[in-house]
């Protein structure tokens, strides 16, 4: 058999055959494995070096140094709360890019799980530490932050931009997320109620069994929640008069997609494996960073921790708002509270249980009685239907309060963990 040559710049040059007629698989796979690092290098590119909220990441990394080298524990809690921040805003990111490729459904599931992954994890550490009062005050923190701070700015930058007119969005998804909030208020209230009345049948074992009954019927009922909402009845729940543009959105935003199906999966494991890593540390540093910076673990824990999880809901429901499409704020700031009360919530009392901790639904009389009011506040903002910058301000003047309410709050189970 006979190699064949081809001609390269006058000279003549053998050309080892391969049964196929191709040539010989080491370059092939030294061109393949040239593609790869050049993908690589452009996802590295697009999700690391496009947002500038990622200047903050080497403070991750600066928070692990610090822990190991000083006993400075309120610089390792900032540190790793900065390095945090920008991990939480990707994480939204590479859900968003993955939901493209897999559709609404799978993609409204994906947003449910990883939507909150970073305050899920935070709170599994801490749970895993038997600091049940902080995975409580940091998960009310977070419902607290969507509804009033987030929300509020939202309405606030719309309002201001669009200030010659009332922005509309749709009552009747505002009405049902309304009533899922209630629902989960129910949940958080009977426990507290039950504790404080003390008119438990065995005392202090009713409360913890009431709160895991109650937990598997929340997440029942988000579970339903979902399937309504994604098994086509979503329509139901668009403004009228808009019924094609978010169809159009859709198109636009499908085409958009950055990254491909597998570097979003892969994104998405190593932001959660970071996430997961410094979480550990932000949660050990939270008493040590209580006492040096001189604030109660339930301001931390109600006002500090939050603002890590809800950077992104808080960029993405602003930019929504000022390009006038309130429905998708909607979804992103009470969507976000009503996933943190009606699943991760119930699923934190779920894992407490298997992991052998008390965790309840009980979250004292104070912080119950602050999510009732700020629920009704934001149910009654919600129930015609507009928004205007005036209804931003008021929300985030109420967070304001809420804020001065655990500054000066002393937490009557801070001794127990």
């Amino acid at each position: 058999m006979e190699t064949p040559q081809i001609e390269m710049g006058g000279f003549k040059v053998n050309t080892p055959q391969v049964p196929n007629g191709g040539l010989r698989p080491t370059m092939a796979g030294s061109w393949n494995s040239r593609g790869t690092i050049e993908m690589t290098l452009r996802s590295i590119r697009i999700v690391i070096f496009t947002s500038k909220l990622n200047l903050l990441m080497p403070f991750g990394p600066a928070s692990i140094i610090l822990h190991f080298t000083s006993r400075r524990h309120g610089l390792v809690f900032l540190f790793s709360m900065l390095g945090i921040t920008p991990l939480a805003e990707r994480l939204g990111y590479a859900t968003e890019q993955l939901a493209i490729y897999t559709g609404p459904t799978v993609g409204g599931l994906l947003n449910a799980t990883f939507g909150n992954a970073t305050e899920m994890i935070i709170a599994i550490y801490a749970l895993k530490n038997g600091m049940i009062r902080v995975v409580q005050q940091s998960l009310l923190g977070s419902i607290l932050s969507n509804m009033l701070l987030v929300l509020g700015c939202a309405f606030f930058a719309g309002g201001l931009i669009h200030r010659n007119k009332d922005q509309v969005f749709s009552k009747a998804t505002a009405v049902v997320n309304s009533g899922l909030l209630l629902m989960a208020v129910m949940g958080l209230m009977f426990p507290a109620v039950l504790h404080f009345t003390h008119s438990e049948v065995r005392q202090g074992a009713s409360e913890v069994v009431l709160s895991r009954f109650s937990s598997c019927i929340m997440l029942v009922a988000y579970a339903s929640y979902l399937y309504f909402q994604l098994s086509g009845r979503s329509n139901i729940y668009s403004p009228i008069g808009s019924e094609e543009v978010p169809n159009e959105d859709a198109t636009e935003e499908e085409e958009e997609a950055e990254i491909s199906m597998w570097e979003a999966v892969t994104w998405l494991a190593v932001l959660t494996l970071w996430v997961s890593v410094l979480s550990e540390y932000l949660v050990n540093a939270i008493e040590g960073a209580s006492d040096s910076l001189n604030l109660p673990v339930a301001f931390i824990s109600v006002i500090l921790l939050p603002i890590v999880g809800n950077a992104a809901e808080h960029a993405s429901a602003i930019m929504f708002a000022m390009k006038d499409k309130l429905d998708i704020t909607l979804g992103v700031a009470i969507g976000s509270s009503t996933q943190i009360s009606m699943f991760v919530i119930p699923f934190c009392v779920v894992i407490g249980w298997m992991m052998g901790q008390k965790m309840d639904l009980n979250f004292q009389l104070f912080e119950t009685a602050t999510l009732f009011i700020t629920v009704l506040v934001v149910a009654f903002m919600l129930q015609d239907g507009t928004a205007n910058y005036m209804k931003g301000l008021m929300l985030i003047l109420c967070y304001l309060i809420v804020a001065a309410s655990f500054f000066v709050h002393v937490d009557p189970q801070s001794s127990d963990g």
